[in-house]
């Protein structure tokens, strides 16, 4: 909380409150509103660079664990890796469930058309 200086007069204008419904029925009075503005192209490339230092972290100690983030399905992949043979261990999700997320994308505009 801020205190006022001594011998200073500010001079702001009250704001209107805005009834909030609280947990349990209360209601208070809340004087600035909050706003929320969220950036997608910002989200994303925060994710991508998430991505890049996890995959530096894992490169570093010498560990078969990879991640990714598919654009398409909008969702994390992670791979696990045999560090001496480089073959996919596992994955998670599964190659054939993201073949058929993408196969369900391709097709979006064909099932859901917005003029018709």
């Amino acid at each position: 909380m801020v205190s006022p200086v001594k011998g200073a007069s500010v001079q702001q204008a009250a704001p209107s409150p805005t009834d909030v419904i609280a947990p349990r029925g209360k209601s208070i009075a809340v004087s600035h509103p909050s706003t929320v503005d969220f950036d997608q192209a910002q989200a994303n490339r925060n994710i991508h660079a998430a991505v890049g230092m996890l995959n530096q972290q894992m490169a570093d100690n010498h560990r078969g664990l990879g991640f990714s983030y598919d654009d398409s399905v909008k969702a994390p992949v992670i791979m696990v890796r045999n560090t001496s043979t480089g073959e996919v261990v596992r994955q998670i999700p599964s190659e054939d469930v993201l073949r058929v997320a993408h196969k369900m994308d391709a097709l979006r505009g064909i099932l859901y058309n917005k003029a018709a």
